[in-house]
């Protein structure tokens, strides 16, 4: 439940998303857009934005469900997500992913860190200006979705549930038709009780 009464009970914004066609439409296009469509960087290297970003935030809903997003694209079990939150300088990635990582950083704190020996870094290891554009957006746009989820109190979903959902989010973020979804909240909702049962059984 958020501290809001949606009628719907799923984690994280899906909660939010499915409570108002305009806004969630609005919102889940942006998703896509940001982390799906065409772009320099790869869907997993922004889901890696998205996600510093949010563990930045504090938020756990969007840090593990982008993590997860992350480690369906990359396919490497998590590794790069966690040697990014230990230590973005010792990472086992790209120096040009590091210095926007660093960008993605100072966005979430103040636009107006960020400065233009920041940019003039990153390019100097590779980066174009469209990736440099597309990582400043998804970290704003990130700080917002962070406290949209935060702001209303959606639950994070169990440890168990994040891998699916990560695989789902990797392969598109728009919303549904309206006539379907009812029938995908049900769906949802069946597997989300299913899930929770198993939970049970392997915690007895």
């Amino acid at each position: 439940m958020t501290y809001i009464n949606t009628g719907i009970k799923q984690p994280g914004i899906v909660e939010l998303l499915f409570y108002k066609n305009n806004t969630g439409n609005a919102l889940s296009n942006l998703a896509n857009a940001l982390l799906i469509e065409k772009s320099p960087l790869s869907s997993g290297e922004r889901e890696l934005i998205a996600s510093y970003v949010s563990y930045l935030n504090e938020c756990e809903f969007c840090h593990l469900s982008h993590s997860a997003a992350a480690n369906a694209h990359l396919g490497d079990n998590g590794k790069t997500v966690s040697c990014i939150i230990e230590n973005i300088e010792t990472a086992n990635i790209s120096e040009k992913l590091k210095q926007l990582l660093k960008i993605a950083g100072k966005v979430q704190k103040s636009g107006k860190l960020v400065t233009s020996e920041d940019i003039e870094v990153a390019k100097l290891n590779g980066a174009i200006d469209e990736e440099i554009h597309d990582t400043v957006l998804i970290a704003a746009a990130f700080c917002m979705f962070n406290r949209y989820v935060d702001g209303l109190g959606t639950i994070p979903a169990t440890k168990e549930e994040y891998p699916e959902m990560g695989r789902r989010m990797s392969k598109g973020y728009k919303m549904p038709p309206n006539f379907l979804k009812k029938f995908i909240l049900k769906l949802m909702k069946r597997n989300s009780d299913s899930g929770a049962m198993e939970h049970m059984k392997n915690i007895s």
